[in-house]
């Protein structure tokens, strides 16, 4: 089979979705490959909700980007009628003295962000499912809060179909060969041969697969989240309980409001420490998984910590500083690498979207500032 186009995109992430969409409403011939369905569960995407905040304590250049997201999540909602942008507050913090209160704290100021510098105290009487220590300081900005993932990729596919944009669903990319001269790539599939002017490639926890210099760069990583039944449930509706971003005593944790499943969601950054391919990555969870995510729960939001709701695992895909790659391939220009998301890039698909289609296109040129993205910076 052959497909010729000037654009292509292939998907297995959270940054899958927005590509086409973006490409296709530039009047671009788009063809998006997903080897998975859409939505699936073998991402980093999965489990009802992802946070958004914008005091971004890992670095304030990120913060330009999050408003940019925030404008295209709103764009997809009034192109798709889905609501999927949730904005009740969020709070970032936990050690008085630690690298996330501090982060934050510099983020919010250099941005002139609205927040409000909280105790532990302060945050326990103002949020009761809270229960910090009172020395514990956090940063609470409103317009923090959660996007609906499963449904903002299925409202990204179906405006990028509406666009014009042709969508295939189970349909693993097998290699791809770039043309000399940057003119064009060849990618063949389980199910046929396609021929496009550019590629861009977003696979996840598979990136290393398809673009071997990233081996040792995009690391795949286990994940668990827990949802527990609160035993105080109104305590834990979005109106009252803030999405969280804490940094404690026992690592760095991040959790939700009760959203559709009926638990209390959270779960722990680098969960276990455990690095292994995507291929081989253990899908089922087990006693200790949720024996860590519980002992955290009952000291900080004991609360919450009622029957279980739902236990599931995903794949985080780390770079070795935790940020993003955005650029072109540095031996073929007509190909553009996206991953990974390290954990935290959920909320800026719409706006990574947009920066891909910018490098897919034209003469490759982004008007956002991503050098801080670029993948040389872990080549030197």
């Amino acid at each position: 089979m052959q497909w010729h186009s000037t654009s292509s995109w292939w998907a297995s992430a959270a940054w899958a979705a927005p590509p086409p969409w973006q490409l296709a409403r530039r009047s671009q011939r788009v063809l998006g490959l997903e080897r998975f369905d859409i939505p699936h569960a073998m991402g980093s995407s999965h489990g009802v909700t992802r946070i958004i905040r914008l005091p971004y304590y890992e670095d304030p250049a990120y913060v330009p980007l999050l408003h940019r997201a925030y404008a295209l999540w709103r764009e997809l909602e009034a192109a798709t009628g889905e609501r999927v942008l949730h904005t009740h507050g969020s709070l970032d913090g936990g050690l008085a003295e630690g690298e996330v209160f501090d982060g934050a704290l510099a983020s919010a100021r250099l941005h002139a962000l609205e927040h409000e510098v909280l105790t532990g105290t302060q945050v326990n009487e103002r949020f009761p499912g809270y229960r910090l220590p009172a020395d514990h300081r956090a940063i609470f900005q409103p317009q923090g809060g959660y996007v609906m993932s499963e449904r903002a990729i299925v409202a990204h596919v179906r405006a990028a179909q509406a666009a014009g944009a042709e969508i295939h669903a189970r349909e693993q990319v097998l290699g791809w060969e770039a043309k000399p001269g940057g003119e064009g790539v060849t990618v063949t599939t389980d199910r046929g041969r396609y021929e496009a002017g550019r590629l861009v490639l977003t696979a996840g926890a598979w990136m290393a697969d398809l673009a071997p210099l990233l081996q040792g760069v995009a690391v795949p990583e286990r994940q668990v989240l827990a949802w527990l039944q609160p035993q105080a449930p109104a305590l834990f509706t979005p109106e009252r309980f803030p999405v969280f971003n804490l940094e404690v005593e026992e690592g760095r944790y991040y959790g939700f409001p009760v959203v559709e499943v009926p638990g209390f969601r959270f779960g722990r950054y680098h969960h276990r420490a455990e690095h292994m391919p995507a291929e081989a990555m253990r899908r089922e969870v087990e006693p200790a998984d949720e024996a860590l995510l519980r002992d955290f729960a009952n000291r900080y939001f004991p609360q919450g910590t009622g029957p279980t709701m739902a236990l599931r695992a995903c794949i985080f895909t780390n770079t070795p500083d935790e940020h993003f790659i955005l650029d072109h391939h540095p031996a073929h220009p007509q190909v553009v690498l996206a991953s990974p998301c390290s954990g935290h890039g959920y909320k800026f698909c719409s706006v990574v979207g947009e920066v891909l289609a910018d490098l897919a296109t034209g003469d490759g040129a982004t008007r956002h500032d991503i050098g801080f993205l670029r993948l040389g910076r872990l080549r030197r």
